[in-house]
């Protein structure tokens, strides 16, 4: 099983929605956070959102804050990075990762150690 597999990519227009959702397998503790980082073709990848799953606490890049909102559902074991008012440069393949070293700058990718296979996001008319 893998650590975590990322759905709900797809095909929106710009100021449309998309909600992202990162299951995490049972084996992954609920103190690892949770990270949503994207990558266009190209450019380097670059950190969106991760939360804290023990508490919550969520932190988001200055590019998508009061756009994007993440959340969790600890019964489901699943991180969901509902995206709102979205633009033509959100578009990108987006992944989820987590790992024990997260749990401290949830945003620095290199503190997360299991990463998904990614999702597409395409933001175009």
């Amino acid at each position: 099983q893998e650590p975590v597999v990322e759905s709900g990519g797809g095909l929106v227009q710009p100021g449309g929605s998309l909600r992202l959702s990162c299951a995490a397998s049972e084996s992954i503790p609920e103190y690892y956070a949770v990270g949503w980082f994207r990558q266009v073709p190209g450019k380097q990848r670059e950190e969106v959102s991760c939360i804290r799953r023990s508490d919550g606490r969520a932190y988001y890049d200055a590019s998508v804050e009061g756009r994007f909102t993440i959340s969790r559902d600890s019964a489901k074991n699943t991180v969901y990075l509902q995206m709102d008012k979205l633009t033509p440069e959100d578009t990108a393949v987006y992944y989820c990762a987590t790992g024990p070293r997260a749990y401290r700058d949830c945003l620095d990718e290199s503190r997360h150690d299991y990463w998904g296979q990614g999702t597409q996001v395409t933001v175009s008319l």
